[in-house]
């Protein structure tokens, strides 16, 4: 799992109980996994289709600097399904596992389904072909 991206947990993020609220976590867990789902499949045109089992392990506060690492878990023939985990930085504690969520790829003006043409290995070579233009050890797995 790679982790791409991070925050820092702001007043306007918190709950009545001054900890992350979970509708916050969601948004950002969405808009990270859209991120990435476009980076792996190069395409703007994706939708989100569903979000499976969301598993919510330990708070973050005001001040937390939480990270998201993706992974990808299945590609299919429209779609790519990722797994994302939330996590806070300093303490490496799991906040949040949002698994099974799933991007389709659709055509701009019927929104219509189409394929993307991509296939997992491809994908790890893309990682791989990445890691290696930034100089960086792979250590990437699925």
């Amino acid at each position: 799992m790679r982790f791409l991206s991070r925050r820092l947990v702001m007043p306007n993020d918190l709950n009545y109980a001054n900890a992350l609220f979970g509708g916050r976590a969601l948004e950002w867990i969405d808009e990270e996994a859209a991120i990435y789902a476009i980076c792996q499949l190069e395409t703007n045109c994706l939708v989100t289709k569903h979000i499976g089992e969301i598993s919510f392990e330990s708070p973050a506060t005001q001040g937390d600097i939480v990270e998201f690492g993706l992974v990808t878990k299945k590609v299919g023939r429209t779609s790519i399904t990722v797994t994302c985990l939330v996590r806070n930085k300093a303490s490496k504690k799991t906040i949040c596992l949002a698994d099974d969520i799933v991007f389709v790829r659709v055509d701009p003006l019927t929104r219509q389904p189409v394929e993307h043409g991509k296939t997992m290995e491809g994908l790890q070579s893309q990682i791989e072909l990445e890691m290696k233009s930034l100089n960086v050890e792979s250590g990437v797995t699925n």
